[in-house]
């Protein structure tokens, strides 16, 4: 599994409405000055996740988008299965349940099944918020004379 620009840099976008929830809407020129992003990628990313749940959107002069939840509420596994589709390891995963005519016989499912369960349970663990939290910690822990 690999993850792709577009899932890196969806959740960037995500970070990024975070960090800024108290300007209101932001503007997707605003995101990616920040981030280093170009508009044109971040206007093709923003349908995949632009829906009522996650985003709130404003158009028009100041409009832009906001999240429509607490940053707690986003874990990075909800973003990329967004952007990235099914996050299994194997095809066989992707639906479920598992179809393969070689699934009850297969000796190496097991595996795959745990390493699903692992990738889903840590990327589901983590919220934007947590992303928020230990950003901040290394930039308290930044001093300089």
């Amino acid at each position: 599994m690999k993850i792709s620009t577009k899932g890196r840099y969806a959740l960037r976008l995500m970070i990024d409405l975070a960090e800024h929830r108290d300007d209101g809407f932001i503007a997707l020129k605003d995101i990616a000055e920040r981030q280093g992003i170009s508009k044109k990628y971040l206007e093709q990313i923003i349908p995949m996740i632009n829906t009522p749940e996650l985003l709130q959107t404003n158009r028009g002069f100041q409009g832009g988008y906001r999240l429509a939840m607490p940053p707690e509420k986003y874990t990075v596994g909800m973003i990329l299965r967004l952007t990235e589709g099914n996050m299994a390891p194997v095809a066989c995963l992707a639906q479920s349940p598992n179809s393969c005519e070689r699934a009850e016989d297969c000796p190496t499912l097991f595996i795959w099944e745990g390493l699903n369960r692992v990738i889903t349970d840590y990327l589901d663990s983590i919220t934007v918020q947590d992303i928020l939290d230990r950003q901040s910690e290394g930039y308290s822990n930044n001093y300089v004379i």
